[in-house]
């Protein structure tokens, strides 16, 4: 009798998941690129549990200086990027662009962990975005003051930002229309999430658009990668005009009723995803959105990941902590 071919790697995102003929998925810890993270000591990190039921984290940062002034800083979320498939907060590309935001922002900053495609495909990733600013609201509910101490004694939770990278640019959309009703912002007050920032988010569709058609095969990303993450992340059998993907697509809800706070989306000029963030930055301002373009010409995607202190970065660190300071208002 012979005997069972092995599995093989049927799908490879990066150098870090595997997935096999049989179904089984194997995992990296580790990114499939060195990167040193670059710590000064001048923002202190820890790591907290927001999710006991599904093992999820995520990791505070806070400036050092803060402990000077005793001021309340502004709170600064941001979901990592990796098409719902991969990522991690405690990879050194985003472990290092979080040191540089809670820096620069002047700002705590919460980058929280979610669960990732294939083993739990969407929108379980959106259901952990949302836990994890519910838990933000739930450390100043904390009976007899047992909330996290950075939290209670560190947090302005009148000034909440949203943002994300990638996918987390896309959990950031999610969570604007989540809770962009006066039921849901009741439900996270004393949290009032001020404004959101999409940083070359995630959206996808069945038809082509002008940069997805012509992005070159060599790029950071481009169409098989893009395409194998809708295929692992999407609910089995979904296309990518699913509503998670395509917030404007055939089955996808209309945003009307919805009351976005002021999102900027930052999209960059050799980024695949560049004309369908534009787009939906088009439809939601047409449609009286507070939305806004900020647009990196020459840039490729996640830049500012792939080094935090490349000019742009530096540039894209201004415009944000611009959005910051002024709570929400564009300039």
């Amino acid at each position: 009798m012979a005997s069972e071919a092995a599995p093989r790697v049927v799908d490879e995102c990066r150098g870090v998941l595997f997935v096999y003929s049989d179904g089984s998925v194997v995992r990296r810890a580790q990114p499939g690129f060195s990167t040193p993270v670059r710590d000064d000591g001048t923002v202190e990190w820890k790591d907290v549990t927001f999710d006991e039921a599904h093992g999820l984290g995520l990791r505070l940062y806070l400036p050092r200086e803060r402990a000077a002034g005793g001021r309340r800083l502004p709170v600064f979320f941001y979901y990592h990027g990796g098409g719902f498939c991969i990522g991690s907060r405690t990879w050194p590309n985003v472990q290092n662009y979080c040191l540089r935001l809670a820096s620069d922002l002047g700002a705590l900053v919460v980058a929280p962990d979610y669960r990732l495609a294939p083993e739990h495909r969407l929108p379980a990733a959106l259901d952990d975005g949302a836990a994890a600013v519910l838990w933000l609201a739930a450390q100043a509910k904390e009976a007899g003051g047992g909330g996290d101490p950075w939290v209670t004694e560190a947090a302005d939770l009148g000034r909440v930002f949203v943002s994300g990278d990638s996918a987390g640019g896309t959990i950031a959309h999610h969570l604007a229309v989540w809770f962009g009703s006066p039921a849901a912002r009741a439900e996270l007050a004393p949290v009032a999430v001020r404004g959101y920032v999409q940083l070359m988010p995630f959206f996808g569709g069945v038809e082509r658009t002008r940069s997805e058609a012509e992005c070159p095969d060599d790029a950071f990303l481009n169409r098989p990668l893009n395409d194998r993450y809708w295929r692992l992340s999407l609910p089995e059998g979904a296309t990518a005009d699913h509503p998670v993907s395509n917030p404007f697509g055939p089955g996808a809800p209309a945003l009307d009723a919805v009351e976005f706070a002021p999102t900027m989306v930052v999209v960059g000029g050799r980024d695949i995803l560049h004309d369908r963030a534009v787009d939906y930055a088009a439809r939601l301002k047409a449609a009286g959105k507070p939305v806004e373009v900020r647009d990196f010409d020459g840039q490729q995607h996640g830049f500012f990941t792939i080094d935090p202190w490349s000019d742009a970065s530096a540039e894209l660190m201004r415009v944000i902590k611009r959005f910051v300071d002024a709570d929400g208002r564009f300039d």
